[in-house]
């Protein structure tokens, strides 16, 4: 997340909550979608003049412990050539994690794990990551750099 994302992110954080939820579920549910929501404009700015095409859609996401229905949220495609980079939301509530991304490479069959992404974890109230090859590694910061890396094998 770059300097300014995280400066208006703890601005935001900071400010008073106007918004009234029923529970700290569906508040972290709307905080969720305004962070994925967040991200992809990131990511739109990164990939400024790249040729890189994104396509943002809609995922049903279904949290067993908010509720026993599925929810929308925002998710996003890479797409250059043949190949796409899927950013999927997968869960809301994990151990120590709050919003979970899977991140795959889809360039043939099977698709490939790339990394997870969470929102926000016991570590860190920023985006963090860890890649598909270290699952149980320790998490570390998602900025421009990260991402960067992330998506390499988008290219072929």
């Amino acid at each position: 997340m770059s300097a300014k994302a995280q400066f208006l992110q703890k601005l935001q954080d900071n400010q008073p909550r106007t918004d009234t939820y029923a529970s700290k579920g569906q508040a972290d549910l709307a905080t969720f979608c305004q962070r994925l929501g967040a991200l992809q404009e990131n990511t739109e700015t990164w990939l400024a003049e790249t040729g890189i095409r994104l396509i943002t859609r809609h995922c049903a996401l279904t949290e067993m412990l908010i509720s026993n229905r599925a929810f929308t949220v925002p998710c996003f495609e890479l797409h250059y050539e043949n190949r796409v980079v899927k950013f999927t939301p997968v869960f809301l509530y994990g151990q120590g994690v709050t919003g979970c991304v899977d991140v795959t490479l889809a360039a043939g069959e099977p698709a490939s794990a790339l990394c997870r992404l969470f929102m926000r974890s016991a570590e860190s109230q920023s985006w963090t990551y860890t890649p598909a090859h270290n699952p149980g590694g320790q998490r570390v910061a998602f900025d421009e750099e990260a991402f960067f890396t992330v998506i390499a094998p988008l290219l072929p």
